[in-house]
């Protein structure tokens, strides 16, 4: 846990803009606290290093991210650290903990702007013009900086289920004396800080009236993400992984916060996006579509260190880094509805050059193939050959000994209009979707298909009643419908239904950091992250390729449910804070 501090130093590099609609860089230079109590700007600078701390993963684990410790796919690099979560490297000495210390830091500035800088009234600006739209900004900031705590709390109770609760600035040797709160407990700080601001804070930046000032500032926490954290930490809550008992009413409690969400958007008109990929456009916080299904979202500022990270080997630069694995691939449908097990089973589909043919609109936005013109810079700057992935070929191994094991590269949240060239070499910005409307039809189902199933109900995924007139398939089937896909069938039984929908989410959500704790929240990390399936492809002399699937096996104990506590911080606590089961 960090140690409270004098507010000092250079401090934040994102802010977030009053006057353009995004995240732009600028610097503050945060002073001594009587100072800032005089100057409205610097406690805006505050928030605006609370908003840095947010989490984002454009690859936090050396170019790799999360989803490469999961069965959405391959690094390509041996020896990066994501291999360290499967391959018996992990521990309270290599524990990952930069979610730990992260959050820490961003609680601790949440607390002192809560207890150190409310109540001012910037007497020296009273005069100003836009003082009484400076003094809502300024008391709204309350507001968001509880919202942020309680969020960082999210983050650390996901990853380690109870931790030490800070809620008020402290000493050190107060902040190192703290001890283990329950996972229950911090759940329920969250739940009661989000009921407590939901109606307080800032419901649209784009509807302040006479308060409003320059651009709406769109990138700040509203009503809508407090609601959101609210139903996305019940639905946590209520999982096996917190849930041992299987306490229905959590289920209960955590279906109805997803319908007051989705109840509240509907009435703002807020919508899915009528197209998928324009959610991770650079251009999606302003656009109508994809800006009225996104609830939250981190914005960073023009790069291209994702594409760098993930374009195919062999152009200019990139590393080919993050390769979808098989099971991803497998896990689309096909355009009838039908698995691609089934069709394989059918007869109408199978391992070769048209398995991207009829499947689900959503693969082709996501993996990048053998064959395919992508991305468009390089296509059209190595004459036009399109992608060659197979065993020799020129973005395929050995000719690259980085290439794709899988013989995929990602295309999701990579804009193929960057160029690597050095020559003309250009960025975009980039949103990492915190709350899109999207999750939380997939939420309402899950709990409500849990719930109606822990009362008894045989069809759970059918269940209706006066309070709940949306059923489980009809909110698991939102996702597909935007992208043409048919409805899931009514009368599935309760094993296919929920067998259906973790498939949905897994496919609706890829690489947007949810497959890593989704699985662990179900408890059923043997059935999904053992066995990584990859496919290598080979060019026979008549042109013509062969495909064999390769499985890899990865290690995997129950302990990793929940990360271990960093032993740094059990021995700076003396052993006060406890150690997460298996990790001694």
């Amino acid at each position: 846990m960090k140690l409270n501090r004098i507010i000092c130093g250079a401090l934040g590099i994102l802010a977030l803009a009053s006057c353009n609609d995004k995240m732009e860089y600028n610097e503050y230079n945060i002073y001594e606290k009587d100072y800032i109590t005089r100057n409205f700007s610097y406690v805006g600078g505050l928030m605006t290093r609370i908003y840095n701390d947010l989490d984002g993963d454009w690859g936090n684990y050396s170019g790799a991210v999360l989803g490469s410790a999961t069965d959405e796919s391959q690094v390509s690099l041996s020896g990066n650290q994501i291999e360290d979560f499967y391959n018996g490297a992990w521990s309270p000495a290599n524990a990952k903990g930069s979610m730990w210390t992260t959050c820490y830091d961003g609680i601790e500035y949440c607390n002192q702007v809560l207890d150190e800088f409310q109540g001012l009234t910037f007497d020296e600006l009273v005069l100003n013009s836009d003082y009484a739209k400076q003094m809502f900004r300024y008391n709204n900031y309350r507001f968001e900086a509880r919202w942020a705590r309680a969020y960082f709390y999210f983050l650390l109770a996901r990853q380690y289920g109870g931790v030490p609760m800070k809620t008020h600035t402290m000493s050190a040797a107060e902040s190192n004396a703290l001890t283990r709160s329950t996972a229950d407990e911090v759940f329920q700080f969250i739940d009661s800080e989000c009921e407590d601001i939901q109606d307080s804070i800032v419901k649209d930046y784009t509807n302040l009236g006479d308060m409003a000032i320059g651009v709406p500032e769109t990138g700040r926490a509203n009503m809508f993400a407090v609601m959101a954290l609210r139903a996305r930490a019940a639905m946590y809550h209520a999982s096996p992984l917190f849930n041992e008992s299987n306490d229905a009413s959590r289920w209960l409690k955590a279906a109805q916060a997803c319908k007051a969400l989705i109840d509240s958007c509907t009435a703002a008109k807020k919508h899915l996006s009528a197209t998928y990929d324009a959610l991770w456009s650079n251009t999606s916080y302003s656009d109508a579509e994809p800006s009225a299904e996104i609830i939250f979202g981190r914005r960073y500022a023009a790069a291209r260190t994702f594409e760098t990270y993930n374009f195919p080997a062999g152009y200019q630069s990139a590393q080919g880094l993050n390769c979808p694995t098989q099971n991803l691939v497998d896990a689309y449908d096909m355009r009838d509805g039908s698995t691609w097990a089934e069709a394989v089973a059918a007869g109408t589909a199978q391992d070769g050059d048209d398995m991207f043919q009829n499947r689900d609109p959503r693969l082709a936005l996501t993996v990048a193939h053998n064959g395919e013109a992508w991305p468009k810079d390089y296509y059209d700057n190595n004459g036009n050959v399109p992608l060659q992935t197979y065993v020799g070929g020129l973005n395929g191994r050995p000719t690259y000994s980085y290439a794709t094991p899988t013989s995929y590269y990602l295309k999701k949240w990579c804009n193929s209009s960057t160029i690597l060239r050095s020559s003309a070499a250009n960025s975009f910005y980039h949103i990492w979707l915190t709350f899109r409307l999207g999750e939380f039809y997939l939420n309402y189902a899950e709990c409500l298909f849990q719930y109606a199933k822990a009362q008894g109900n045989s069809n759970a995924a059918d269940f209706t009643n006066s309070e709940f007139t949306m059923s489980p398939r009809e909110a698991a089937s939102k996702t597909r419908q935007r992208v043409n896909m048919p409805a899931f069938k009514i009368g599935m039984s309760n094993s296919d239904f929920w067998t259906r929908y973790k498939n949905e989410r897994f496919v609706e959500l890829a690489f947007e950091g949810h497959r890593f704790f989704d699985v662990r929240r179900w408890k059923e990390a043997p059935q999904y992250f053992t066995n990584i399936v990859w496919m290598e492809i080979t060019k026979n002399a008549d042109d013509t390729y062969s495909y064999r699937r390769v499985n890899n096996t990865r290690q995997w104990d129950d302990k990793m449910y929940l990360f271990p506590i960093p032993q740094s911080e059990v021995a700076k606590s003396g052993g006060l804070i406890e150690q997460n089961p298996g990790w001694n």
